[in-house]
């Protein structure tokens, strides 16, 4: 079993690997009742190609305007956001988002939503939308529309909408908080076994601190507002992993441990 000191890591001692994304001193600040709020102050830390990272801290704390300015729909007062080396100063097709709100369109059956963002011109895009429908879990139910699904099968259609475009980042911002506990754990395990085939780069913003450990390589914690890394921890524990084993149990009290809440094991 791992110690607590060994399951923090600081964010320079992993092996250098090439980095997908670099958020380099960003700011961010709103204007409100005339007075400037700074959400996010002077931000810096690295994902890796093909790393799944997680993003913890408290409420309010600034990680959905985080995620907007890395995605591209908000522009940081200052510093930089690079994706690939190059700043990112829009969303492109390269990085699709996932939310808690859902982006499936309810007009559209699964095969036609799952159709949309490939180009009419794909020779195979039929059998790539079948072929996701599937991959997902729902093959028998391309002919469905959104509200003939239950809550699962119309969060695995949004996994399945996004993931055949072929994104390079998959953004995902607190996306089965709706989902009830046994649901949710049901799309966790989805998703690893969809990303197990499909090599993705994933950031995941949560406020459920045994997901991120379920799902992440590595979990950012960040501060109050305004927000910074506060701390980083390397998950190394093999999947498929327990979130009751002592390991994960550990590495649970550490993160809460830094986000203000104290736990034993």
């Amino acid at each position: 079993m791992r110690t607590e000191r060994q399951a923090v890591t600081p964010l320079q001692s992993r092996n250098p690997m090439p980095n997908k994304i670099s958020v380099q001193n960003v700011r961010k600040s709103f204007d409100k009742e005339k007075q400037r709020l700074e959400v996010i102050s002077d931000l810096n830390f690295d994902v890796r190609d093909g790393e799944f990272v997680a993003i913890v801290g408290p409420s309010g704390c600034g990680k959905t305007t985080l995620m907007n300015i890395i995605v591209g729909f908000l522009q940081p007062d200052s510093g930089a956001v690079l994706v690939n080396d190059k700043p990112r100063t829009e969303p492109n097709a390269k990085g699709v988002l996932i939310t808690q709100q859902g982006s499936v369109f309810p007009w559209l059956t699964v095969r036609q939503n799952l159709l949309f963002g490939l180009p009419d011109k794909l020779p195979n895009r039929e059998a790539l939308a079948l072929e996701y429908a599937e991959l997902v879990g729902l093959k028998g139910f391309e002919d469905n529309y959104p509200h003939e699904l239950s809550g699962g099968m119309l969060k695995r259609a949004e996994i399945a909408r996004a993931l055949v475009v072929k994104p390079e980042i998959l953004y995902m911002d607190e996306p089965f908080s709706a989902l009830d506990a046994l649901m949710s754990l049901r799309m966790q395990n989805e998703l690893l076994r969809i990303l197990a085939k499909e090599k993705h780069t994933v950031m995941l913003i949560t406020h459920d601190v045994e997901e991120a450990i379920h799902l992440a390589d590595r979990i950012l914690v960040l501060s109050p507002r305004p927000a910074r890394i506060q701390a980083s921890f390397d998950v190394t524990i093999p999947h498929p992993r327990r979130v009751s084993s002592p390991e994960a149990q550990a590495l649970r009290v550490a993160i809460l441990k830094e986000l203000g809440v104290s736990e034993t094991v």
